[in-house]
């Protein structure tokens, strides 16, 4: 039994498949832990889904940006961006089932000393706080009235973590750190516009796991999301956007072990 912790895949279903045979995947034994954005900006990301759905308990998955654009798009709460990639999912004949197990997928996953998210920790939280605040955003998405959150989690404000927060401002500090945080100040002040490399952070900024005494630097944090930072292995971290929709690689990583496997980007046109 192996556990295989894999990058964003953003619709790269023909990547994802020779990544799996490279890997001899056996979902009977076999775990995958996927650090999200499954979806967008590829070519096929209903094979993506299809794929992933149909391994049932072998997939973990935690959210990404991207995936929850995708659902707030599909309920019509936000309008689509001329770069969005995901009609094939919006337009399929099993668009509701693949939706539907798409919502019910978490924000955070923990097991053992191991925390998967898609961008990162704020670094005042604990793993547990971490958990905690997940439980909220995740009950939300799979509430009854679901939409009406979708339709709050889009913008930047507030920037920073406070115990105080409530209502949908609560709720958005959560996703847009889970999501979409790089790189923050050393009061965990989050800005949304740098997506360079790390040593290129806009001054009084630096990567959210660099910020000295973070709360949660004991243990190893399985990310993505960051695709200008590259592949990125240590003790605290495994970073593992690769850019594979950029023309990079497709990475993944066997946790017991850290050994990695990479397959290249299939150059596909989208018409």
């Amino acid at each position: 039994m192996a556990t295989y912790a894999i990058g964003d895949i953003q619709g790269c279903h023909a990547e994802l498949l020779r990544l799996l045979e490279k890997i001899q995947f056996d979902p009977a034994i076999d775990k995958l832990w996927l650090v999200g954005d499954l979806v967008n900006r590829g070519p096929d990301s209903v094979g993506v889904l299809r794929l992933l759905r149909s391994l049932g308990e072998a997939v973990i998955v935690v959210l990404g940006n991207h995936d929850l654009h995708l659902l707030a798009v599909a309920e019509g709460v936000v309008k689509s961006h001329h770069s969005d990639t995901f009609h094939d999912v919006l337009n399929a004949p099993d668009r509701f089932e693949l939706l539907t197990w798409l919502r019910a997928q978490r924000l955070l996953y923990i097991k053992d000393n191991f925390v998967l998210v898609h961008a990162g920790l704020l670094p005042s939280w604990t793993v547990l706080q971490a958990q905690r605040l997940a439980h909220e955003v995740e009950a939300k998405l799979r509430d009854s009235h679901y939409q009406d959150f979708l339709a709050h989690i889009y913008g930047n404000d507030p920037t920073h973590w406070s115990d105080d927060l409530s209502g949908y401002d609560r709720l958005r500090v959560i996703v847009n750190a889970c999501t979409r945080m790089r790189v923050c100040t050393l009061r965990g002040e989050m800005e949304f516009g740098f997506k360079d490399g790390a040593h290129h952070a806009p001054d009084g900024y630096m990567p959210w796991f660099d910020v000295p005494g973070r709360a949660s630097v004991n243990a190893t944090v399985v990310c993505g999301h960051w695709s200008a930072l590259g592949l990125k292995i240590t003790p605290q971290i495994i970073a593992l956007d690769s850019g594979c929709v950029w023309g990079g690689k497709l990475s993944a990583v066997r946790l017991e072990d850290c050994e990695l496997f990479q397959v290249s980007h299939s150059i596909v046109r989208i018409n």
